[in-house]
């Protein structure tokens, strides 16, 4: 006969051995009943940006009895230009800490904290989550961005009836385009959203990410991830890489070409995807966060979605300089337009070592 477990002594925050193919099962479902989860909180996630990133995947767990009941999912990433920072979720708009209902998630909090001393990473952030109150060390965000979710409608002609006025005329202009539709994650939709995508962020003055990263999230996600594509002409002009996660579909790796705009390419794409979403079986359109105040955060609201603040958590060891990979920031405004100048193949080239550490 087992011996009872002992509830206070029996309790225990370690690293989570990802590698082990029960271990990681385990944690996929526990993200998967909790209904704060993200896409980002799975391993899969973990393993995906490890593969196309080269930054370590980690994740904590508390478990009672050999039950998990609080983790933590974490990226360990390295950069020359902007430090190092253990991140939950590395290049993900969310994550941070899942608990059981009643379960106090201070442990996590102390264990991430010796995890990054450990590590040498001067900062952590908590994208998400369950957040540390009144902790040292710890800042709390609860203004600087916004999330944007709403249900989508029962049939096509709801869904574009549920769009505000000014920008549905948008949608309806997009429809009466010569725009064709193509949805799929085989190479030739890799290839031309990697070109859209990476055109657009150097329009913006980002670098962009490896190609590599994209395919490795595809791969592990599987049936939970695809690619939406517009082309004119048989060019594509606008595209987007969208994760499906709790009955939501989530358009996360997305842009247009500079002919989308006068295309309505990305006001089509994304009608195109909530219908498709919808015929597949979500429930949820999940727009992403934003930054409060900023061009997407207004765009967002067009479409009738109301914006609902976001809170993160950031930690910085003792006499350790903040880390600073915000884009908005004075010391990158200058390095942005900089970037816009080079020629898109030098951008392409030297984009994704840069962009791997921005996590």
């Amino acid at each position: 006969m087992n011996a009872p477990c002992r509830i206070a002594l029996d309790v225990q925050v370690r690293l989570a051995a990802l590698g082990d193919p029960d271990e990681a099962r385990a944690i996929e479902r526990f993200v998967a009943v909790h209904p704060d989860s993200t896409p980002f909180h799975r391993p899969t996630w973990l393993r995906g940006v490890a593969k196309g990133t080269g930054n370590g995947a980690q994740a904590l767990v508390l478990e009672r009895c050999g039950v998990i009941e609080a983790y933590l999912p974490l990226t360990q990433v390295h950069s020359p230009i902007f430090g190092r920072v253990l991140a939950s979720s590395g290049f993900a708009v969310g994550g941070g800490v899942l608990a059981a209902d009643g379960v106090d998630p201070a442990p996590m909090f102390t264990a991430v904290e010796e995890l990054a001393l450990r590590q040498s990473s001067p900062n952590v952030e908590l994208r998400g989550g369950l957040l540390p109150e009144a902790r040292e060390g710890w800042i709390i965000k609860t203004q600087s961005h916004c999330g944007f979710i709403r249900p989508l409608a029962a049939d096509d002609a709801a869904e574009l009836t549920a769009i505000p006025r000014k920008q549905r005329a948008e949608v309806r202009k997009s429809l009466a385009s010569d725009l064709t539709v193509e949805i799929g994650t085989g190479p030739s939709d890799r290839a031309a959203h990697y070109a859209v995508y990476a055109a657009s962020v150097h329009n913006l003055g980002t670098p962009v990410f490896p190609r590599a990263l994209f395919d490795a999230v595809l791969d592990r996600f599987g049936d939970d991830a695809d690619i939406l594509t517009m082309r004119h002409d048989g060019l594509p002009v606008a595209s987007v890489l969208s994760l499906y996660h709790r009955g939501a579909v989530m358009p996360y790796w997305g842009g247009g070409t500079w002919d989308a705009r006068r295309l309505r390419a990305n006001d089509r794409m994304y009608y195109e995807l909530m219908l498709h979403a919808r015929r597949r079986g979500a429930s949820h359109f999940d727009f992403g966060r934003s930054k409060t105040n900023s061009g997407p955060y207004d765009f967002k609201r067009n479409w009738g979605f109301v914006p609902a603040p976001l809170s993160y958590g950031v930690w910085t060891a003792p006499g350790a300089p903040k880390r600073d990979a915000d884009p908005t920031s004075t010391t990158h405004s200058r390095r942005i337009d900089l970037w816009k100048k080079l020629p898109l193949p030098v951008a392409n080239l030297i984009g994704p070592w840069i962009a791997r550490g921005l996590g």
